[in-house]
């Protein structure tokens, strides 16, 4: 939730050039780009046959956490990729999935997610990876601008800390409450959190954390 705000702070003047004129934003939910952007959400139709709903072309196309909730994401982003305009940008942010999912599908952290996301060129231990670079490469008349991982904040040394609590009695509930809270508001975790390997925590939950992939394409004229 609120992604998008978190990833604005991080986003140098350059960034912010790709968003001028008329744009849309798929999937934004209460947390769209900007205030005077169209608003592409559940209310208004299905993100994967967005053509269905939206008669139109944009300067820029944004869309930040939805393509990982599409069925077939290469088909969604060349759905995507019709409303934009030649000389106008498609600026997507997903998921990384080393960082969010951290080697675990389904993710742990959002059932809802049908795919995972890497820029890596080796072989994916997710069964449902999309390589970013070659998604791409399915986008025609295409040319990369801009891809980045985005770790800002992100604890390495707490990436899978042992199996998952997925227990739902009551304690054990409060339990992972409160020590999510200390590893959200106590910067000195490690003294503090002394049995901290129970658990794997999904870091994007901490205030100003981010574990994503964000990618800039330019359709040419």
């Amino acid at each position: 939730m609120y992604e998008t705000t978190k990833t604005k702070k991080i986003w140098a003047e350059h960034h912010r050039s790709f968003l001028k004129g008329k744009g849309i934003d798929i999937g934004c939910g209460p947390d769209p780009v900007f205030k005077d952007v169209v608003r592409f959400d559940v209310e208004q139709g299905d993100a994967n046959e967005i053509t269905k709903y939206v008669n139109d072309e944009f300067d820029f196309v944004f869309s930040s956490h939805c393509l990982e909730h599409m069925k077939n994401p290469y088909i969604a982003i060349l759905e995507w990729w019709k409303l934009v305009k030649p000389g106008g940008h498609l600026f997507v942010i997903v998921p990384d999935e080393d960082l969010y999912e951290q080697g675990h599908f389904p993710s742990r952290f959002n059932a809802d997610h049908k795919s995972t996301y890497t820029i890596k060129n080796e072989k994916s231990w997710s069964p449902v990876s999309v390589n970013v670079n070659e998604l791409i490469k399915t986008l025609p008349n295409s040319i990369l601008i801009d891809l980045q991982l985005h770790d800002h904040n992100y604890k390495r040394d707490l990436m899978k800390r042992g199996v998952y609590l997925e227990k739902t009695d009551l304690f054990s509930r409060i339990q992972k409450g409160f020590y999510t809270f200390v590893l959200k508001y106590f910067s000195n975790m490690d003294k503090f959190l002394s049995d901290r390997k129970k658990f794997i925590y999904d870091q994007t939950t901490f205030p100003n954390t981010l574990a994503q992939i964000q990618f800039i394409i330019k359709k040419m004229n």
